[in-house]
C-alpha cells in the first residue's frame, strides 16, 4: 500500500520516459500521473475495482492522450485510484482507500479522478490526467484546491481510455500552476501559439451563486476585482442563467420537476438539466458494461452498487430527448456567450464534505453539484476551476466556461488572470 507521505493517490509507481529527447519540448522536465482509467501498454487497466482488472488483459498499446504528453517531454510515474468505474463525484474507493485530501485531510478529496487530484495537491506530480464525464475532474480541483480544466467535449481523444457514457466523456487534467495547466492543454490540444485574447464580456451567473453554501461575494468579488483591473470593469455582466436555459432549451420541459420549483437550493432549470444528464449517462453506462456488471457480479461499495444496478434498470425512454436538449443547450450558450464571453459559475455547491458523510446527505450534495456541473457537460463547453485560497480553512473555487472549441482563449485567460486573483485574494 501507498505511504502516508504519497497520501494514498497512487495505485502503482513506475517511470515512463519521455519518447522523444526532452530538450525543448513543452513539457521538458515536469512529471505527472494517470488515473487508473487509461491504457498503457503492458499494465492493466484497472478502472478503480479489483474485479475489472481480474477479468481483463493488460492493455497493448498506451492511450494516445498519454502518449501525447510523453511526446511532449513530460515523465509520468504511475497510475492514481479512482472511484470504482468512475461512477461517483465523492473520491472514495472501498478496496483501495481513499485518498488523502492534502488541502482538508478530514474531508473527502472528491472523484473520480481522486488520486490524479490528490498526486498534483500533494506535489508528487506537476500535472495529471483524469477523466470528467459528469464532474470527475472539476470536482476533485475544487476540493483539492488545484486547477482542473475538462475541455470541450470530442476535442481529446478518448481512444484508450475506458468509456464511462461517450455523450459526456472527455479527459482533463489537473495542475497547481495555470502556466503548466496551459502548456499542458497546449499539447493535448495540439494548439499553435495564439495570443491571448481580451474576452468580449464576462457573465456573473447570480442564480447559480445563490446555491453556494459560503457567502457568494467571497467568490464573485474577488472575480470580479480581478476582472476589472485586467481587462476593464465594462464587460462585467450579471445573468440568471436559469431563465436563458428555460427559454433557450424547449426540450428541458420533459424534465422539469414541480417540487424542484420551491426548493431553495435549486434552479429549476439546471436541477432539469442535471436530470436529463444523469439519464442519459445511465443508459450509455449501462451500454458499455451492463453485460459485464450482469456476469461478474463485482463486489462495489455500497452507493457505487445502488447507482450501477440503478443503470442496468435503465429504459431507452427518452434518450432521444437528452441528445435534443444537449443541441439546444449548446445553441443557447453559444449564442449566448458568442465567440469570445465566458460564463462564471461556482465549481460546486459548497466545500468537500467530511470522511464518513453518511450517503444521503452525499447523494443530496452530489445533485446539488450536479446541477451546477451539467451546464458544461451537457453543453459539451469547456470549463476550467480556479482555486480561490480558503474560507473557515476549507478550499474555495471559481469556474469560468466558454463555448464549445474556445479551449486556447480559456487556458490563456486563466494564466492571464491568475497572478491578479492572488493580489485581489490577499486583499479580500
Amino acid at each position: 500500500m501507498a505511504t502516508s507521505m504519497e497520501y494514498g493517490a497512487f495505485m502503482e509507481k513506475f517511470i515512463l520516459q519521455p519518447s522523444s529527447s526532452p530538450q525543448n519540448l513543452p513539457l521538458n522536465g515536469l512529471t505527472f500521473a494517470i488515473k487508473d482509467i487509461f491504457d498503457v501498454n503492458g499494465y492493466v487497466t484497472g478502472f478503480g475495482n479489483p474485479d475489472w482488472a481480474r477479468t481483463h488483459l493488460a492493455a497493448t498499446s498506451t492511450a494516445p492522450a498519454v502518449l501525447a504528453v510523453l511526446r511532449g517531454g513530460a515523465t509520468c510515474v504511475g497510475t492514481t485510484i479512482m472511484d470504482e468505474m468512475a461512477y461517483s463525484i465523492n473520491g472514495e474507493n472501498k478496496h483501495y482507500g481513499t485518498p488523502t485530501n492534502p488541502c482538508a485531510p478530514d474531508r473527502l478529496p472528491g472523484g473520480s479522478s481522486s488520486g490524479s487530484a490528490v498526486a498534483v495537491g500533494a506535489m508528487l506530480a506537476d500535472f495529471s490526467l483524469g477523466t470528467d464525464t459528469g464532474g470527475s475532474v472539476r470536482v476533485p480541483a475544487s476540493y483539492c484546491g488545484i486547477f482542473g480544466f475538462r475541455p470541450s467535449h470530442g476535442v481529446v481523444s478518448t481512444s484508450g481510455v475506458i468509456p464511462m457514457a461517450q455523450s459526456f466523456d472527455t479527459v482533463g487534467w489537473f495542475a497547481r500552476d495555470p502556466v503548466i495547466l496551459n502548456r499542458v492543454g497546449q499539447v493535448l490540444l495540439q494548439l499553435p501559439d495564439i495570443s491571448p485574447v481580451r474576452p468580449t464580456q464576462v457573465i456573473i451567473a447570480e442564480d447559480c451563486f445563490k446555491l453556494l453554501s459560503i457567502p457568494s461575494d467571497r467568490v464573485t468579488r474577488v472575480l470580479v476585482n480581478a476582472v476589472d483591473k485586467i481587462f476593464g470593469g465594462n464587460i462585467v455582466n450579471y445573468s440568471n442563467i436559469g431563465d436563458c436555459i428555460t427559454n433557450g432549451v424547449p426540450s428541458l420541459k420533459y424534465f422539469m420537476r414541480k417540487e424542484a420549483a420551491n426548493q431553495e437550493y435549486q434552479v429549476e432549470s439546471l436541477a432539469a438539466l442535471s436530470n436529463a444528464l444523469l439519464l442519459l449517462q445511465r443508459f450509455e453506462f449501462k451500454n458499455n458494461h451492463g453485460e459485464w456488471v450482469s456476469t461478474v457480479k463485482p463486489d462495489l461499495g455500497p452507493d457505487i452498487s445502488e447507482r450501477v444496478w440503478e443503470a442496468l434498470r435503465t429504459k431507452e425512454e427518452n434518450i432521444d430527448i437528452c441528445h435534443l436538449i444537449k443541441t439546444e443547450l449548446r445553441a443557447a450558450l453559444t449564442s449566448l456567450l458568442g465567440d469570445f464571453g465566458i460564463l462564471a459559475v461556482p465549481t460546486v455547491p459548497g466545500p468537500p464534505p467530511k470522511l464518513q458523510t453518511e450517503a444521503t446527505a452525499l447523494e443530496t450534495l452530489g445533485l446539488r453539484a450536479f446541477s451546477l456541473l451539467s451546464i458544461a457537460g451537457v453543453s459539451g463547453f469547456c470549463q476550467v476551476s480556479i482555486p480561490l485560497g480558503m474560507y473557515d480553512n476549507l478550499p474555495v473555487a471559481v469556474s469560468l466556461l466558454a463555448k464549445h472549441g474556445s479551449d486556447g482563449f480559456l487556458l490563456n485567460v486563466v494564466e492571464t488572470l491568475s497572478g491578479t486573483l492572488k493580489e485581489q485574494l490577499e486583499i479580500a
